[in-house]
């Protein structure tokens, strides 16, 4: 069967007029044009540096277009002797579907390409020996040959331009689609049943203007469902202020939430209106708001009661109109109990609660987050997941970005391995993965447990362990390196 793009390239040929004839003089003067290789390549790629993109295109600076100009004369030996077969035109459709990939218009190109037209024809002109009329004879095969490759790569432009287009036009209806559908859980990755939850939660509670309290665990995402209430509101046109507790003493704290007037205090130089004033008619979002010490709790409090608070320094009283969403990571009935917290600030936050659920207890979000952290340009196998799988991440979601980041910091390639993540998580999770299966554990789990075991047992004699297993030894190799068992212990 004949490549379509090679059966235009055989009926463009028949309507050019090109011959076997055309063919010879084109080979006849090969070598002269090769000889003259880098004057050609260096007028062709001053053309396309003039163009204003360039820099946007050719990112690699001289290195990348030495590298570009040996790919240039490559071609050009392969444009002056063939053979114009199937592969050359497979060849030169690449080219031009890479032309629509990196951004370089054809327009500017074809100028490009004429100008090395011009640069082989002027060659041939001053130093060709021959009559006048085999040089128009040779000039003609020559124009017809340029033509026959320009038309290749503008045909495949074209094509590759057109699919992109459609496909773009297609993608983004799906994309704004699928934008409307999930607003509501932007950044939040997870399928899990709990998370399903979450979401479930987070599209309820969203559209009031009742306080929220979101718990967690650190590093859970308290702060990503928080923006995702916020834009699920009927606030969501309307500021979202953040202000994390833990993060300022005590004095500060109080100033950035509720301001400060000019000279209440040294270094006051000029009066600041607080978070709270920032906020108004919009969200304000307390985080790690267990931290608040009893004073400010007591400020907190008349704020979310009555919409009324004053600066310090200020006898001024002012009025806020504020929701507010809270997080923390503390049981908040247990501070209430041991007294470090107010009942009354406590009942008035707790209107609404979204629990976050550890990772530990969403181990099945882990592919989905190992993704979303990598990117596409990495690769994950089933031993780096299998790790992650065991290990019981008590620095939850965080944690683990933060190991996906460290492994691609060390990878050698673009597969992200075991070896390059952290090494506590690398040695618990193998500690983990030889402890005896529970009562609901799957078959593979039971499967290996029990081959360590045995392979330990016999202090890593793989003969024994096979006898003992009632395999080969080649079966028992494999299922080592298959549960990742370590099989450098000495063998009999």
């Amino acid at each position: 069967m004949i490549y379509e793009g090679y059966q235009k390239y055989l009926e463009l040929q028949r309507y050019v007029d090109w011959t076997q004839s055309d063919q010879r003089r084109v080979a006849d003067v090969a070598d002269l044009l090769l000889a003259h290789s880098d004057l050609l390549v260096d007028d062709f790629y001053a053309q396309i540096l003039s163009h204003p993109r360039a820099a946007q295109v050719i990112t690699g600076g001289a290195a990348q277009i030495v590298q570009l100009k040996s790919s240039l004369r490559q071609w050009l030996r392969q444009l002056l002797t063939g053979p114009y077969d199937h592969d050359y035109v497979q060849l030169r459709t690449k080219v031009g579907r890479k032309h629509v990939a990196i951004g370089l218009d054809q327009v500017f190109t074809n100028a490009a390409l004429a100008r090395l037209r011009t640069g082989m024809l002027r060659i041939l002109s001053q130093h060709m020996q021959a009559t006048p009329d085999d040089l128009a004879e040779t000039i003609s095969a020559f124009n017809k040959l340029l033509d026959l490759d320009l038309a290749i790569i503008e045909d495949a432009y074209q094509t590759e331009f057109a699919a992109r287009q459609k496909s773009l036009g297609k993608e983004n209806l799906q994309l704004r689609v699928a934008l409307e559908r999930e607003q509501r859980v932007t950044n939040i990755v997870g399928s899990s049943e709990v998370m399903q939850e979450v979401y479930r939660l987070i599209e309820r509670t969203g559209p009031t203007d009742k306080p929220i309290l979101i718990q967690g665990e650190s590093g859970t995402g308290k702060e990503l469902v928080a923006k995702a209430l916020h834009r699920a509101s009927h606030l969501a046109d309307k500021p979202l202020v953040v202000i994390n507790c833990a993060a300022l003493p005590e004095t500060l704290l109080e100033t950035e939430l509720f301001g400060h007037e000019k000279g209440a205090f040294t270094g006051a130089v000029a009066s600041k209106p607080g978070l709270f004033e920032v906020a108004d008619g919009g969200t304000i979002f307390i985080d790690e708001i267990g931290e608040l010490a009893g004073s400010l709790q007591a400020k907190l409090l008349r704020v979310l009661e009555d919409g009324s608070l004053r600066r310090v320094g200020s006898i001024k009283e002012l009025r806020v109109n504020v929701r507010l969403l809270a997080a923390t990571n503390r049981d908040l009935a247990q501070e209430v109990a041991a007294g470090r917290f107010r009942e009354d600030l406590y009942y008035r936050i707790n209107v609404l609660t979204i629990l976050l659920p550890p990772l530990r207890d969403r181990k099945g979000d882990i592919p989905l987050l190992v993704e979303h952290f990598s990117g596409r340009d990495w690769r994950c196998n089933d031993d780096l997941l299998g790790v992650l799988e065991n290990y019981s991440w008590p620095g939850n979601v965080r944690q683990l970005r933060n190991a996906i980041e460290r492994a691609k910091i060390l990878a050698e390639e673009d597969e992200l391995l075991p070896e390059n993540l952290p090494a506590e998580i690398f040695r618990a999770s193998r500690e983990a993965a030889e402890l005896p299966p529970g009562s609901d554990a799957d078959l593979e789990s039971i499967n290996r447990f029990h081959i360590a075991d045995t392979f330990h047992r016999y202090q890593g004699n793989k003969t024994r362990t096979a006898r003992a297993l009632g395999i080969s030894r080649r079966t028992l190799y494999r299922l080592l390196e298959k549960h990742g068992i370590d099989a450098d212990r000495p063998t009999s």
